[in-house]
């Protein structure tokens, strides 16, 4: 068993998934970066993660829609390093195509949820099992599992229907394990980005380039991976620890009520 921290990112080896391991990596934990079918990207990360810091990594390729393929995850990890201190759920898709919401299809609705929603709350069951089944491996720093939500938790997009319900699903279960997995040393935290520039938003640039220049949010910029991972490496810090459930927004201030 290894010494340092170990933390295992879904959805790791592109976009929002990268910012969080670099951000770990730099402060000192060794990341298994999961991912689904895009080894090469995958293993970039990790030449990446060591680079910034990390001392160990390690890419498994697993989809968390698939619940045996999840507790390989798992598996994989603590067979490598012994422990498991942070999952972060952060793999997520968009709809395969955006539809109105008299249009949403089942297939849609079950892929979307599947992988959003049913896959990351099983898999943070198995993952607190494990972590409590190992209380021998913890150190000062309480386990945690972070959930990578959205503003569309929130937010109502008609024509992304299956996203937004998906989300909002994510945030409560964050809350109810939060609450759950308190009294066992496990904290549970939400990070909840808002635009955020990668793969998923670059259909849409141009018209969130408008509404971002109108003022959609107070800090008129893009969100980028690298805010995302600082939120998600403030909380792996244990700085929180006597703030379970607590929800993060990294959105420029878009959740913010105004007249």
């Amino acid at each position: 068993m290894i010494e340092h921290r170990v933390a295992v990112v879904t959805g790791g080896g592109r976009g929002i998934g990268r910012g969080i391991v670099e951000a770990l990596a730099s402060a000192g934990m060794a990341v298994v970066v999961n991912y689904r079918s895009d080894t090469a990207s995958a293993e970039d990360v990790c030449r990446m993660a060591e680079r910034s810091g990390a001392p160990q990594s390690l890419a498994v390729r697993a989809d968390v829609a698939d619940l045996d393929q999840g507790r390989a995850l798992i598996d994989q990890t603590l067979d490598r390093f012994g422990r498991l201190d942070l999952l972060v759920n952060n793999a997520g898709v968009a709809p395969l195509q955006r539809a109105d919401v008299l249009e949403t299809s089942p297939e849609s609705w079950d892929r979307v949820l599947g992988i959003n929603l049913r896959g990351p709350f099983f898999l943070s069951q198995y993952a607190a099992r494990s972590m409590i089944d190992r209380k021998d491996t913890w150190g000062p720093i309480a386990p945690m599992i972070v959930f990578v939500t959205s503003v569309s938790s929130r937010m109502a997009s008609t024509n992304r229907v299956e996203y937004c319900v998906s989300k909002a699903g994510v945030s409560m279960a964050a809350q109810v394990l939060a609450v759950g997995l308190a009294e066992q040393g496990i904290r549970v935290f939400e990070v909840r980005p808002g635009i955020i520039a990668t793969e998923m938003t670059a259909g849409v640039r141009d018209a969130y380039d408008r509404r971002i220049a109108e003022g959609l949010s107070p800090i008129r910029r893009w969100g980028t991976p690298e805010d995302v991972g600082r939120a998600v490496a403030s909380l792996a810090s244990g700085a929180f620890d006597f703030s379970p459930g607590q929800v993060l927004h990294v959105d420029g201030g878009l959740h913010l009520g105004r007249l």
